[in-house]
């Protein structure tokens, strides 16, 4: 079988990269893109000259402020963002036509079929995105995208601490992928987590060599399916395809209070808010979905969460609203704090008008279509609390309040 050419991308410093180019004067400072600390924010991104003091991204902003008190905090400009991931896919897609984007900062490359080696492809798609973008990236290459991943980790780590981006290219020759991961620790392995790595331990498994040096068959007793990858894995095999497109299997969105919510009204105006953007996302995929989950987190960060099937697939906000709230209020232990709340939905269905519906009933859904439609385009252009469906509570506002989107991960 021929050898494979993967290349992975990794955009470094991505957002604080699209800040500087917005405000040079960012450039060599130690700052982070993230919510305010008196509001729980948590650090989106930071610049390299802020790793050095040992601010890391998804570390609390007020943990950040304290390891630097000077950190500047820059609010995140997301459409800024996703702007400058499409002109860097623009040029990826101009190189290769099989392209898996795993985030806004981050994609793999399948360049089997263009002649040059590897190791120059990465070398002018860096140089494109540098000059044309004025954007550092970091590539790893390999014959498989577990190696090319990994790759790209250990040429940024392995790059001169400078207070700069790496801007790092990594070459792992066909062949060699064994000899590569042997000396690195497991945790640089995917499927390997605190909990696994701690089983491996007991073992005397510290090293990815030290687990290729183990036979599958006991990793396999041991793991399960898990043991079957381990094995392969370590020894640097992965026949994974670079995937062009994904399958979205829920949607959700989740508010983390900048305090923790006690009353009641105001938790179920929330869960009504978040039904209404899960439901527009739902109408923009074209989706709908059977089962609504409902997450609660109590402020001593204990997390459940709870779910229903419907008798019928949905993408209207009040029924969702609706069958979330009675998930809450079956769960929720009145006065005991409260610090986030998710709604999502799942087992999702292209939509269509339903088999089950009769032909004349057609009218009036093409009626509650437009009329769901119109409510959409209001809530976009006045804000959710402008009008509602039948009955509902207040509208309070959460100054600060911070609200996250997922897409196929589930809640």
């Amino acid at each position: 079988m021929a050898v494979r050419k993967i290349i992975h991308l990794d955009l470094d410093a991505f957002f604080c990269a699209v800040e500087e180019q917005s405000d040079p004067a960012l450039r060599g400072v130690a700052f982070a893109v993230g919510g305010r600390p008196e509001s729980r924010g948590v650090v989106a991104s930071c610049s390299y000259a802020a790793r050095s003091y040992g601010i890391r991204s998804a570390m609390p902003m007020a943990q950040a402020v304290r390891l630097y008190p000077k950190l500047r905090i820059i609010p995140g400009h997301y459409s800024a963002y996703r702007q400058a991931s499409q002109l860097v896919m623009e040029i990826i897609l101009d190189i290769a036509t099989l392209v898996e984007q795993i985030s806004i900062d981050e994609a793999f490359l399948d360049v089997s079929e263009l002649t040059k080696p590897g190791e120059i492809i990465a070398q002018d798609l860096q140089s494109r995105i540098n000059s044309e973008l004025g954007l550092p990236c970091s590539l790893g290459v390999a014959s498989n995208k577990l190696v090319a991943k990994i790759a790209t980790d250990i040429g940024k780590a392995a790059s001169p601490k400078s207070g700069n981006p790496p801007n790092a290219i990594q070459v792992v020759p066909p062949g060699k992928e064994a000899d590569f991961l042997a000396p690195l620790p497991v945790e640089y392995m995917w499927g390997i987590g605190k909990k696994t790595a701690a089983s491996l331990a007991e073992l005397g498994i510290k090293t990815i060599g030290d687990l290729a040096q183990i036979p599958e068959i006991d990793l396999i007793k041991r793991f399960g399916k898990l043991g079957f990858e381990l094995a392969r894995h370590a020894r640097g095999i992965d026949d994974r395809p670079i995937v062009t497109q994904h399958v979205i299997k829920s949607i959700s969105q989740e508010t983390t209070f900048p305090k923790d919510v006690h009353e009641r009204e105001i938790l179920l105006n929330t869960i009504h808010e978040l039904s209404l953007q899960v439901a527009r996302r739902l109408k923009n995929n074209h989706l709908e979905g059977t089962t609504v989950k409902l997450k609660l987190r109590w402020s001593d960060f204990t997390t459940l969460t709870r779910q229903t099937t419907l008798t019928q697939p949905t993408d209207i906000a009040e029924i969702i609203t609706k069958s979330a709230q009675q998930l809450f209020e079956n769960t929720w232990q009145p006065g005991r704090p409260v610090r986030l709340l998710g709604i999502g939905i799942s087992g999702l269905f292209p939509y269509q008008y339903r088999l089950w519906e009769k032909a004349d009933d057609a009218p009036e859904l093409e009626k509650e279509q437009r009329l769901l439609t119109a409510l959409d385009q209001l809530h976009q252009r006045f804000g959710y609390h402008i009008i509602r469906i039948g009955e509902t509570v207040p509208r309070t506002k959460f100054p600060g309040q911070e609200t996250s989107q997922k897409k196929k991960g589930g809640i």
